[in-house]
């Protein structure tokens, strides 16, 4: 794909990183094939081809319209199509770069605007998601049924017993996840004792970025991942952790990307480089450990997997979780489509309702068709908008491990 970028964007940041994945594309379409809302749609801009055409009339004309911005919105930012790609195409950096200088030429609504605001005003900040969790709680009988459906039930666990350990591994608290799914934590806490690694808690560090990056907001994402940094620098400067563990998949693909988001940034560059190589997602640990006290028998539940779109696609990691759970003696049910997004995509699911919603019908249908006892992923994200609509249990997979380890 040629390009010839306008002059007003030469100095803005990665431009030429952005020409070289835009000419990286050979435009030969196999991402339609496994783009979510293309299968909805069939519109050829609401896929990473059609996408890609819009970001790169945009970068050679200067201009861009609310119908461009409008498709680049129902993105999911999956990745499947990086999945899919022969040419190896860069398509969600290209998408980032694409909706950060759109957010900046198009002017959204007083409402939109403000909404998107709030969105990252709360999520991102544990004590203020937890203050509105409370109150949807307290008041869930009184609102409508489709916000309701969206308030988490109340958590009961107990915590875990982490004793202290030679190994050790930081662990992010995360923003979200331990408002409405902190059981994650604590059973990965209590595995992780009983093969003899210590978690270390830092409560200081607070939201990965992600929210604040996936809504164009780039400097409130940048200050949120060299927050964490300093949070976990002292910890890793002397060398008392193995790696930094990640329960939340959406949460991982960010953090591993801290040394691409700030390779620019001279006080942080290097750091971020660190970080990011120590991060790793749970099942990238566990996979090295010797699991024999966690294997189960012929009754354990059926259940159905749902790998996230930013395990699979983002971390590269598909078929992992699938293979661990398999080798304990997990009953794995076989399912349809598994590289499709159920539709939660980090906010995706408030602000594209209608998109999101058929999604997530599509795929408990297929989570579903076996009859699970269980419903099982490695994301909150997806936890949450699959237990809006499942009628069984939706857990994170290592509370498996920990349930079945107490059995």
């Amino acid at each position: 794909m040629q390009t010839n970028i306008h002059s007003q964007f030469e100095n803005t940041p990665k431009i030429k990183e952005t020409e070289d994945i835009l000419r990286s594309c050979v435009h030969c379409g196999f991402c339609t094939a496994t783009c979510p809302t293309y299968q909805l749609t069939g519109d050829e801009l609401d896929g990473p081809r059609g996408r890609i055409y819009l970001i790169k009339q945009l970068l050679e004309s200067g201009k861009v319209t609310e119908k461009t911005q409008l498709h680049l919105d129902r993105c999911l930012t999956c990745r499947s199509c990086e999945t899919t790609c022969p040419s190896g195409v860069q398509y969600g950096k290209l998408i980032d770069i694409g909706r950060f200088i759109t957010e900046k030429m198009v002017p959204r609504g007083y409402w939109e605007k403000f909404s998107r605001w709030l969105l990252r005003k709360i999520i991102s900040y544990s004590e203020r998601m937890a203050m509105i969790v409370w109150f949807g709680q307290l008041f869930k009988i009184f609102l409508p049924k489709s916000l309701a459906r969206k308030v988490p039930d109340k958590s009961f666990f107990e915590a875990s017993s982490m004793t202290s350990h030679e190994r050790k591994m930081l662990i992010l608290d995360g923003c979200a996840q331990r408002v409405v799914t902190p059981a994650t934590n604590v059973a990965t806490a209590n595995v992780l004792n009983k093969l003899g690694i210590e978690l270390i808690e830092t409560k200081k560090a607070g939201c990965c970025g992600a929210v604040s990056h996936h809504l164009s907001a780039e400097d409130e994402a940048l200050d949120f991942m060299r927050h964490n940094i300093d949070v976990w620098w002292p910890f890793i400067e002397e060398n008392k952790v193995e790696a930094l563990v990640v329960t939340a998949s959406g949460c991982g693909v960010t953090i591993k990307e801290y040394g691409s988001y700030l390779e620019h940034d001279a006080n942080y560059a290097e750091k971020a480089s660190v970080v990011s190589s120590l991060a790793k997602d749970l099942v990238e640990i566990l996979s090295q450990e010797n699991l024999t006290d966690f294997k189960v028998d012929a009754t354990s539940p059926k259940i159905s997997y749902q790998s996230p779109c930013t395990l699979q696609h983002g971390q590269q990691l598909s078929g992992q979780v699938e293979a661990l759970l398999s080798d304990l003696g997990f009953q794995l049910l076989p399912m349809k489509d598994p590289h499709l997004c159920c539709g939660s995509a980090g906010t995706y699911s408030l602000l594209q309702a209608d998109f999101s919603q058929k999604l997530l019908n599509n795929k408990l249908a297929n989570l579903t068709q076996h009859q699970p006892d269980i419903i099982a992923t490695a994301n909150v994200g997806c936890q949450l908008h699959l237990s809006t609509q499942a009628t069984i249990p939706v857990k994170h997979w290592i509370e498996l491990l920990d349930s079945m380890s107490n059995t």
